[in-house]
């Protein structure tokens, strides 16, 4: 296949595009501690815990994180935007929980 020069710049910015996928956590309190879960990522095993909220809050933020990874790496793509679990802007952002 050829391409000409804009077609080839045109590939390289559809790389270059950018989203930023924001997922529903819940945290609640169980027995010593505390549960997290992901909704969109829980069959995949997006479950953790912690001593604190504050701990299994991290804890699920980096479980989340690492399932991503893997699913990018295996080519496989992210859950679409679906009401309340997952949503999805073009473009980067960040998100901050208070």
């Amino acid at each position: 296949m050829r391409f000409d020069g804009f077609s080839r710049h045109i590939l390289q910015v559809k790389h270059l595009i950018m989203k930023t996928y924001t997922f529903k956590v819940v945290v609640e309190p169980d027995e010593g501690g505390f549960h997290a879960y992901c909704p969109a990522l829980r069959q995949l095993g997006a479950v953790t815990q912690g001593a604190t909220c504050e701990d299994a809050l991290k804890n699920i933020n980096e479980v989340v994180q690492m399932i991503v990874d893997e699913l990018r790496e295996d080519g496989i793509p992210l859950p679409a935007a679906s009401g309340d679990d997952v949503e999805v802007f073009e473009g980067t952002r960040v998100a901050i929980t208070v």
